[in-house]
């Protein structure tokens, strides 16, 4: 039996200027252009055909703090998607989308939630308020450079508790060192999950007790960004154990290949090896966009 069942997203970076579009054909650069509202809606999708209880969403939901207005009215139609499956949602914001950025007036719906600059306690389950529990918080302001976990309480009556959070983790994340925390840090709390944000490559850093997680991006933005980007399928069970599934929702894809010329003979023999590889990747890349 499943305490709570939900999708784990961060970074979206929600209109996203990719980068080298000039250097690209037209209709490739049109489909890099809504390549992070095409990943987005595939989340949404994902939530409403797995009936997840909730979309957790660890930061920078958009790629700037004066976000697009079109950035904005396409994730909250996704959020009005979610509301309308019954579906709640919990979002943070993170040092590329930090709440002093412009945004327009637009109300969210009843069952999502954004939180605020303090560390805030929301149940996921009105009639259960003590099942399931998000803890989260927001950047006020882009610098964020001190450790928040210490503003996290511990982990109280409820049987699943979460945190949301946009940080930086241990000191190689290769990430800017924004509210920098360690993994001690997130294990004294006692949450079963920590949801995080920042880092664009997904990595599990701990399984169990804590589980934390970063997801990564769910649409790579430029030629370091390669291979599967998604979100995580999170289940915590009666037990307390947490059961991950990876889901890709890229829809362009990137790679980098390299091929090793030292048996090569002629330029045909490498135009065929170039070939070869190419044609390697694409079918690996599941039926996606591959550059």
């Amino acid at each position: 039996m499943s305490i709570i069942r939900f999708v784990h997203a961060a970074d979206l970076h929600l209109d996203s200027p990719f980068k080298g579009l000039s250097d690209v054909q037209p209709e490739i650069a049109a489909k890099l252009r809504n390549a992070t509202f095409d990943a987005y809606q595939k989340i949404i999708d994902l939530c409403i055909s797995e009936k997840v209880d909730a979309l957790l969403v660890s930061g920078d939901v958009f790629d700037g703090a004066d976000r697009s207005l079109r950035a904005q009215l396409r994730f909250m139609d996704g959020l009005r998607r979610l509301d309308e499956a019954d579906i709640r949602s919990f979002i943070c914001h993170g040092n590329h989308d930090p709440l002093d950025g412009w945004e327009a007036n637009l109300p969210f719906p009843e069952k999502a939630f954004r939180f605020g600059p303090e560390v805030e306690r929301i149940s996921v389950f009105a009639d259960e308020p003590d099942r399931a529990v998000i803890y989260g918080v927001s950047y006020p302001q882009r610098e964020v450079r001190h450790n928040l976990i210490p503003d996290f309480r511990s982990k109280g009556s409820e049987r699943a508790a979460i945190g949301l959070v946009h940080a930086n983790v241990g000191s190689d994340t290769g990430h800017a060192p924004y509210a920098p925390c360690t993994l001690e840090d997130l294990e004294r709390t006692g949450f079963d999950y920590w949801a995080l944000g920042h880092v664009h490559t997904r990595k599990v850093m701990r399984k169990q007790s804590p589980t934390v997680v970063y997801p990564g991006n769910p649409q790579g933005r430029h030629p370091n960004e390669t291979g599967a980007r998604g979100v995580y399928l999170v289940d915590i069970s009666d037990s307390g154990d947490v059961h991950l599934d990876f889901c890709a929702v890229d829809t362009v894809r990137w790679e980098s290949l390299e091929i090793g010329i030292a048996e090569l003979e002629n330029d045909q023999e490498l135009l065929d090896a170039v070939g070869q590889a190419i044609g390697d990747a694409r079918e690996t890349a599941d039926g996606r966009d591959l550059i």
